[in-house]
């Protein structure tokens, strides 16, 4: 972005909604929008958008501009740049960096669902105050057969776009 104040304005965006907790986030939203899924999806939402934001920012900004400028030199419009000298640089880690934050989110919501905030948390704490250990069980062998399928399928694509940026 060329505009210093607008650059400005969303790296202190993005700096607000990463360094507040997702669970605090959570409880400011469950006391205004009341018990359920909703402030677990504002407050995971509002927390990703911070850290991909920041991520993504990196990672543009650590190209390398000879693509840029070839297509440049070329006549090619900003969207050409774009689709032809910056996305094939940024495009895996773009795509990793978002699994990682699925995974994380997918864990995180079952913390979230602990202050009221919808999910398998709230399934999670219910079945721990009701002595239920057989479905609580159940449920964190649940959550972690998730994460590990979410982990090994994010693995598998970041090789396959690995494989399609340097062919042999």
């Amino acid at each position: 972005m060329r505009h210093a104040a607008v650059r400005f304005a969303v790296r202190r965006g993005l700096e607000f909604c990463r360094s507040v907790p997702d669970i605090v986030f959570a409880l400011i939203f469950v006391a205004a929008f009341g018990l359920g899924a909703l402030p677990g999806i504002l407050a995971v939402a509002i927390h990703t958008s911070g850290a991909l934001g920041k991520l993504f920012t990196e990672v543009v900004e650590n190209i390398d501009m000879r693509p840029v400028e070839a297509v440049a030199a070329n006549g090619g419009s900003w969207l050409a740049q774009l689709r032809f000298a910056v996305t094939p640089q940024v495009l895996s880690n773009l795509i990793s960096y978002t699994l990682l934050r699925f995974e994380i989110n997918v864990r995180s919501a079952t913390v979230l669902g602990f202050v009221g905030a919808g999910g398998i948390g709230q399934d999670l704490i219910v079945a721990i105050r009701k002595f239920y250990y057989s479905d609580v069980s159940a449920m964190l062998l649940m959550i972690i057969l998730t994460v590990i399928v979410i982990d090994m399928l994010s693995a598998r694509l970041r090789h396959r776009l690995l494989a399609l940026e340097n062919p042999r």
